[in-house]
């Protein structure tokens, strides 16, 4: 029988943050390949195209990044709580990217919203769960 070690749940937090994080980046390379999408980004007509704007696409993205190491570094309270805010605030987001680009060129960030949606779903669930120090 193959031996399972228990694995501390900041590790597991950190994992699911860094999963997310690379379905992130995966989505946003792969949205180069849309039909006008790089003429848009020497153009300068796309979503982010303001200053205010790429500092708040920024901000969105450095919390996730941020995340995985902060789920191994902070005390378990502030982690819980950081953890299941974050978790759902991510989710929320995703379904409704998910839900706002369903076209045919964007089956696959619908697809990676829905697993990145699933991803932090369990963040939450996890972060909810943290096991209790029992001491007796």
């Amino acid at each position: 029988m193959l031996e399972n070690q228990k694995i501390n749940i900041k590790i597991k937090l950190a994992a699911l943050w860094t999963s997310v994080m690379f379905c992130y980046v995966y989505g946003d390379y792969f949205e180069l390949y849309a039909p006008e999408k790089v003429e848009s980004l020497i153009s300068g007509v796309n979503v982010l195209d303001s200053p205010i704007k790429l500092l708040i696409a920024s901000i969105v993205l450095v919390i996730p990044a941020l995340m995985i190491a902060l789920s191994i570094l902070l005390k378990p309270s502030i982690n819980k709580l950081f953890n299941i805010v974050f978790g759902i605030l991510y989710t929320l987001l995703m379904v409704l990217i998910a839900a706002t680009s369903i076209t045919p060129w964007y089956a696959f960030y619908v697809f990676l919203g829905v697993v990145e949606s699933c991803i932090t779903a369990s963040i939450v669930w996890h972060a909810w769960k943290w096991p209790k120090n029992i001491t007796e």
